[in-house]
């Protein structure tokens, strides 16, 4: 958006403020950083400013205390201590620290329109956002794998137990260091993004060598966990609807017309198929952006506005939001937890009739027929 401010003021650098870009702000010390693309554009209205720190902060307030909660109700209520409940622990904490240290750091810059905490800052606000927006990605993976091993296999399946749970975890740290870490060592590198109050890795450079950087994290950060969650979720609709299929058409040999005690007239196989889509649905919209202009870059494809590098941010920052809900408070004994600990915050009068998550309903599907418990 065009800057309306007095075109006869002098800039930072004694430029008039007609002459001004977006990059003129930009402290000399990272000037380096910046490549050319920008300089074509002029300042960004400060309301935008104004309103991207305005969301980031309230998003970041409202993260650190829901995934907060998160990790303190799981960690201490005895009926949430589980292998796969470690999942949604280290997922909270994955989004809680990269709330903790990517939010505020870019309201900070919003306050001052540019990027103004100097190099060293850049490098670790990026490091930290890689690492753990990758270590939250790669959790999810974990939890919709689990889900798939629970509900698809049964009995047949290895249980999770806490070694494995845990080994699990730690390979989603490594995969976010890794990735995290390389653009410092030299492939890639990261800097000021167009909007010059965030910083992430540099998709301008007519390199192929850092291009590649892109193209392969994009192959093992987002599209391996996307179709690997897509696989999961599908297998699971297939086998919940089999396993429905047979209930019912036993039901009716038995002349009843339902084998549940409590039926309340919706179908196992579409609840899952709601919360598959609303599962990815939200991974999708909350990593795409980032993709879509990475790739822009890369391949050229469009010209990137400063305005546009904002919303990768802001996406990928809500799903530190809305994760605690889709794996937290969707989960009926984490609701029944909070509703004994923090009674204000419950958002039921009474505790839940049924203490079984809808994965552990779904899991009593197994090759003989038995029940399981999640």
């Amino acid at each position: 958006m065009p800057y309306y401010g007095p075109m006869q003021q002098p800039g930072l650098w004694g430029q008039p403020v007609a002459n001004l870009t977006v990059v003129d702000k930009v402290p000399p010390e990272i000037m380096h950083l910046v490549d050319p693309h920008w300089s074509q554009f002029p300042p960004m209205n400060p309301l935008w400013h104004s309103i991207i720190g305005f969301v980031i902060f309230v998003l970041g307030v409202v993260s650190i205390i829901g995934n907060g909660m998160v990790i303190y109700i799981f960690s201490t209520a005895k009926s949430l201590r589980t292998p796969s409940n470690l999942f949604i622990v280290n997922l909270a904490l994955s989004d809680f620290l990269m709330m903790g240290t990517n939010a505020f750091t870019m309201v900070y810059n919003c306050w001052f329109e540019t990027w103004s905490l100097g190099l060293l800052m850049c490098d670790l606000y990026a490091f930290f956002g890689s690492l753990f927006g990758c270590c939250s990605i790669w959790t999810m993976t974990m939890i919709a794998l689990d889900r798939h091993n629970v509900i698809v296999h049964g009995l047949s399946g290895k249980p999770l137990t806490n070694t494995g749970a845990i080994l699990r975890i730690l390979l989603c740290w490594l995969i976010g260091v890794v990735w995290g870490i390389l653009p410092m060592l030299g492939w890639n590198r990261y800097v000021p993004e167009g909007n010059m109050t965030a910083c992430g890795t540099d998709y301008l450079t007519d390199d192929w060598f850092h291009k590649s950087y892109i193209l392969v994290y994009s192959v093992f950060v987002y599209y391996t966990p996307l179709f690997t969650i897509i696989y999961a979720y599908f297998f699971i609709i297939k086998a919940v609807s089999a396993h429905e299929k047979n209930m019912r058409e036993q039901a009716k040999r038995m002349n009843v017309q339902s084998l549940r005690s409590s039926d309340d007239g919706k179908s196992t196989e579409m609840k899952l198929a709601k919360v598959a889509l609303v599962t990815i649905s939200l991974w999708f919209m909350a990593w795409t952006p980032y993709t879509v202009i990475n790739y822009t870059g890369v391949f050229k494809t469009a010209s990137i506005t400063p305005l546009a590098t904002i919303w990768g941010s802001v996406f990928a920052k809500a799903n530190a939001v809305y994760n605690p809900i889709v794996y937290g408070i969707s989960h009926p004994k984490y609701r029944a937890a909070l509703l004994r600990r923090f009674p204000s915050l419950a958002c039921s009068d009474g505790p839940p009739a049924d203490d079984k998550s809808l994965a552990s309903e779904a899991s009593g599907i197994t090759s003989a027929g038995n029940p399981t418990t999640a």
